[in-house]
Order: structure tokens, then sequence, then C-alpha cells
């Protein structure tokens, strides 16, 4: 079960966050990732609250307005095959829907199946 958060400034309007998410989910389903696993949360924060280098490591522009934390995590043992795989087909559909690039930073973080409870303390993977 993936749980994906979106960290942005607060000023981007819902069909934004609709189309990074949308994009964020399809990349997972693309990856095997079930269609109805859908767990995502949007976190809006006031401009001085997110502070973030302009270029670090290697960007060619500044990072502006519009720079989104994308973070995924999922459960352990996903290859850097799938990571990489996932981040193309991330990337492609983003810029699809006008989303520039260079302006996504995603976080892959991994957790073993004894970690998640679907609801009512059920743990139905282990």
């Amino acid at each position: 079960m993936p749980l994906v958060t979106l960290t942005l400034r607060e000023q981007h309007p819902p069909a934004y966050k609709t189309a990074l998410l949308d994009a964020v989910h399809a990349a997972l389903v693309a990856t095997g990732v079930p269609a109805a696993d859908r767990f995502q949360r949007v976190i809006e924060l006031k401009a001085d609250n997110l502070r973030v280098d302009a270029r670090y490591p290697d960007l060619e522009r500044d990072r502006n307005e519009q720079f989104a934390i994308i973070e995924i995590l999922w459960s352990a043992g996903r290859s850097v095959k799938v990571k990489r795989g996932l981040l193309k087909d991330l990337m492609t559909r983003l810029a699809a829907q006008d989303v520039d690039t260079e302006q996504v930073m995603v976080i892959f973080q991994e957790t073993t199946w004894e970690n998640w409870a679907f609801g009512g303390g059920r743990q139905p993977h282990i």
C-alpha cells in the first residue's frame, strides 16, 4: 500500500494538485500497485514554511513557486530498476500535464509489511 504525500506551497489550484496526484497514482499502478490502492495526502505550506535550495544538486534553473515534493512510502523490496522506471513514467505523465518536472522532487521511503494496518488493526499481508 503506497502512501503518497504531496507537499507544496498553498496557492495551487485543485486542478494542479489533482494532475500531480493522478500522475503519481498512474505511475504506481504501472509498477503493479492495485488501482484501488490509492492513499494520498496533501500538505500545503505558506511560502516561508517551505525552504529549499534553489538549484541543489544540479538544476539548470532555480526552483520556483511550483516546487513540489512527492513522497512515496511503500513496502520494502522494490528494485532500483522499478524505482527508476516509476520515475521515468511519472516525469512523462507530468510533462504531458504541462508540469515542469524540474520543479518536482521525489522521495521513496520503504517499510516492511508488519508496519501497515489498513483498518481495524488488521494486517492482512502478514
